[in-house]
């Protein structure tokens, strides 16, 4: 709900959402969406290259910035152990590992560059080990830009400079 209402897909009824000091009501959607990267729990895969399915984030990125991104998302080792590297097909029926196929939403929001990262549960179904490269991958980004993490795991919450804790759509 927290991510809904940030993304503004639902109307606040009471109360307003501030977003660098302005209304989000007051942003057009284009910017907000410009402003802001999502990854769920579950990060879908195309049937196409890993490549391409990194750009769904930014059409027009280079294979530069497709390989930067998954650099710092902690992907480009293990793309580049694939036979086919970037160009290597992949798919809901091609499954990558949770850890990967995180990885892979971690590098869109990276590629897309906004100011603010929303993550809804992005570790629910990892591993601890695979949680902590993500982890150790949004720690070095916090600097460079806002992250929201929603999350009902306590291990997840250890990177964050602030916690808010929520009970019944309020912050308790």
């Amino acid at each position: 709900t927290l991510l809904k209402l940030l993304m503004r897909f639902w109307k606040v009824k009471n109360g307003h959402i501030m977003v660098s000091g302005t209304d989000i009501d007051q942003i057009n959607t284009v910017n907000l969406r410009n402003m802001e990267s999502y990854m769920t729990q579950d990060t879908v895969l195309f049937k196409d290259t890993i490549a391409e399915n990194v750009k769904i984030a930014k059409l027009d990125a280079s294979q530069q910035e497709v390989e930067e991104a998954c650099q710092r998302a902690s992907l480009h080792e293990f793309i580049m152990s694939l036979p086919e590297g970037y160009d290597t097909v992949i798919g809901p029926d091609r499954a990558l590992s949770g850890g990967e196929r995180q990885r892979l939403g971690l590098a869109r929001a990276f590629l897309h560059d906004a100011g603010l990262i929303l993550l809804d549960e992005p570790t629910s179904n990892l591993d601890s080990l695979n949680e902590a490269i993500v982890l150790k991958a949004l720690y070095r980004e916090k600097d460079k830009r806002s992250i929201v993490i929603v999350s009902h795991r306590q291990s997840t919450m250890r990177i964050a400079d602030q916690v808010y804790p929520m009970s019944q759509g309020r912050i308790s």
